[in-house]
């Protein structure tokens, strides 16, 4: 576009997007790290907490952004990190996540502006100013330009700063975004997309609620032919020969026509997120993949919840997608000679209402019923005999390294670190061997598994103390006493400490080695002997790097004694090898240790729909005795399997995590399913779990096929096990 000395004047009042970093330079390879909205993680930005605005805005914020520094591809791991939905045992000790529904929304937008938005692709970013393109030097305008487009990115200057404000945006001349050949002068709102309707473009643009947007159009379309809605102030703007339109963003859409050449439809950005851009497949190597070509094969479809495709055969729109309520179908841009719409085959019972076909989409909720967990016949074993008399770690691997390639360098005789003997994930157990000689009275350890992560010892069969985690704490050093008194001189004993791994770190910034830090046991000192004193061995999953279950895959399993006897498999021995009993919740937990339990259950549930289930526990509570008698959260560990497959790591006193979803295809819905709980208590009080129970999270009727089962293996005995 042509500068000129001409000033076009936007007036606008809304919440404009608080800042993340200060401007770089145009060119620039740049980095968004990631944060927690709360726990003691807050991110690695500088200055970034976003805890006071609410999660979709925290979204906005990030994605603003991106926008601002006209980047062009991204690689993004992790979507969402708020709730923590899904537990993964990755190697990343922070890797959770689940995709939101409103960071869906927000993506989807984002998805929309910039699929319709070429000019963005070579888009350049100035450096950004304050009062320069504005009236208002709070506010921060950064410019995108192209051979043809003007975007500009208008965000508050301070991240504490959520206020709206009102302000005027001065740009040069017009911003000359093209839609479908027509071209927009400017809009302060935002665009979510525009496709053609045979010879009409269908511009489709939002706003938050209550903030003031105006746009302005070439005067030779001439005045609106039909408004659809009240509260638009029109006028035209002779000596910029357009058309300008202001109005209030409310929930009520409002849809503006001209003629056959253009409609735009006003919307409310929360009902924004109920419109899908979908692409019709074309022959050959295109199909559905996006392209600038596609401006006249593309639809627009108001219809709620979720649409997954859509296909023009003849004069019939063919669209499959979710429901999860009675939706209302409205068809905005697609093939003009469109007349029958449907909907995972079935049609629609449709009609015209100003030009576009529309419809009602019906739901119907089916009645389920999930099996009670607390009614099932359970089994149960110990999962801890290493702490037994008697227990023979003869198969254990001997921690006999003296060196180790990790960066952090061995403060004992040989390495104890898990990584140097081939056990990368799930929990770890160690057995330390000495001879007592009279002079010990104190074990020093020092361990690291992670944030949040904890550990248990044991001396023989006698329980020293544990360590329940922190989420602000990684490795955590601490001295216990021994019972010298009772330990006799000449006689064996052993140290068995049990370690939660919650994964390796990530490398935040660059040139460092912080994946590598070391997972397990670190130090030791047995006060009044010297360290070779104690001989060490080690265990995790079975096989090590070696591990057995492929189908799985390497992180499924730790080290707990059930776990390495593969009894979290499908078709485990539980009336050989287990002891029959109440459900957990009914059966009381005295001592610390880690304890098996397996059960199995049916369900049967309607094929046609999408019913997300998860398992769910209770918050357990212990009561402390005596006369300042106080509740807390009980302490334990409790990773659940389904069908063999970890799906979710427990941990009561610390949380945040409570419902752990279970995908279709690792849970049958259809037949028998097997569940199984690895109990670590560290808590020295009884307790038995306050609740666990399986829950549907939604009920959706889907677009999709069935899935099936993922083939995986069953139990059977493993070999050289101990």
């Amino acid at each position: 576009m042509s500068e000129g000395p001409s000033l076009t004047m936007i007036n606008s009042s809304s919440k404009v997007i608080p800042q993340i970093l200060n401007f770089e330079c145009p060119g620039q390879v740049h980095s968004l790290g990631k944060l927690w909205n709360g726990d003691a993680f807050l991110g690695t930005l500088p200055d970034l907490d976003l805890c006071h605005i609410t999660f979709y805005e925290s979204h906005f914020v990030l994605w603003v952004r991106i926008d601002e520094m006209a980047i062009k591809g991204y690689s993004a791991y992790i979507k969402v990190w708020r709730h923590r939905n899904r537990w993964v045992p990755t190697p990343s000790s922070n890797s959770y996540g689940q995709v939101d529904r409103e960071n869906y929304s927000e993506l989807k937008l984002q998805a929309g502006l910039l699929h319709a938005s070429p000019a963005y692709l070579v888009s350049q970013p100035d450096n950004g100013s304050y009062g320069v393109y504005s009236d208002s030097t709070t506010l921060a305008t950064t410019r995108l330009t192209s051979n043809t487009t003007s975007l500009y990115i208008v965000r508050h200057g301070e991240l504490a700063d959520g206020s709206t404000v009102s302000y005027r945006l001065r740009i040069p001349t017009s911003v000359d975004y093209d839609v479908g050949g027509i071209s927009l002068i400017y809009s302060s709102a935002e665009v979510f997309s525009w496709k053609k309707s045979g010879s009409k473009s269908v511009l489709v643009l939002y706003g938050g609620e209550d903030e003031t947007h105006e746009f302005a159009i070439p005067q030779a379309l001439g005045m609106p032919s039909t408004v659809e809605g009240i509260g638009l102030h029109i006028a035209s703007a002779g000596s910029s020969h357009a058309t300008v339109i202001k109005w209030s963003v409310q929930p009520e859409r409002r849809v503006v026509h001209f003629g056959e050449q253009l409609e735009i439809h006003l919307l409310w950005r929360n009902n924004a997120y109920k419109y899908w851009v979908l692409d019709l497949p074309v022959a050959g190597v295109l199909q559905r993949h996006a392209s600038l070509s596609r401006t006249n094969s593309s639809v627009i479809v108001k219809a709620g919840y979720l649409l997954r495709t859509a296909e023009v055969v003849d004069t019939r729109l063919k669209l499959t997608g979710d429901l999860n309520a009675t939706t209302e179908l409205e068809v905005i841009a697609a093939p003009p000679n469109i007349n029958v719409v449907t909907f995972n085959g079935k049609c629609v019972d449709t009609k015209k209402l100003a030009g576009r076909l529309t419809g009602s989409l019906k739901f119907k909720a089916p009645s389920i019923k999930l099996s009670d967990l607390a009614t099932q016949q359970w089994h149960y074993t110990d999962s801890l005999p290493e702490i037994q008399r008697g227990y023979n770690d003869q198969r254990w691997t001997v921690c006999n390294h003296t060196h180790s390639t990790n960066t952090r360098n061995l403060t004992t005789p040989f390495s104890l670190y898990a990584t140097d003997y081939g056990y990368h994930a799930g929990s770890l157990i160690y057995r330390g061997h000495f001879t007592a000689n009279g002079s010990e009275t104190a074990l020093y350890l020092l361990t690291e598994g992670g944030y949040a992560y904890g550990h248990s010892v044991w001396l023989s069969y006698t329980h020293l103390g544990s360590w329940p985690g922190s989420s602000a704490e990684m490795f955590h050093n601490e001295t216990l006493s021994l019972p010298h008194k009772e330990m006799e001189p000449g006689t064996s004993y052993v140290i068995t400490v049990v370690i939660d791994h919650m994964g390796y770190d990530e490398n935040f910034p660059a040139n460092t080695t912080f994946m590598k830090d070391p997972r397990g046991l670190l130090d030791y000192s047995l006060q009044g002997r010297a360290k070779a004193a104690v001989t060490w061995k080690i265990t995790g999953n079975h096989g090590g790097e070696q591990y057995v279950d492929h189908s799985r895959g390497p992180l499924n399993e730790g080290g707990s004694f059930a776990e390495r006897q593969g009894y979290h498999l499908p078709g485990a021995p539980l009336h050989h090898e287990f002891t029959a009993a109440l459900a957990p919740t009914k059966t009381p937990i005295h001592q610390p240790g880690l304890e098996f339990w397996a059960t199995s259950f049916n369900l049967n549930l309607p094929a046609e729909y999408d019913i997300p289930i998860s398992v769910a526990f209770s918050n357990t509570t212990v009561t402390s005795s005596g006369t300042d008698a106080s509740s807390r959260s009980a302490q334990f560990r409790c990773v659940l399997f389904v069908n063999g497959w970890q799906f979710g790591k427990y941990v009561n006193h610390i949380g945040p995590q409570s419902h752990f979803p279970i995908p279709e295809g690792i849970l049958n819905h259809n037949g028998s399913n097997y569940l199984a709980l690895s109990v670590w208590a560290q808590d020295t009080h009884s307790f038995q779990l306050a609740g666990l129970q399986l829950q549907a999270e939604a009920i959706i009727l889907r677009g999709y096929e069935k899935p099936s089962l993922v083939p995986a293996e069953r139990f059977a005995p493993r070999m050289l096990t101990y």
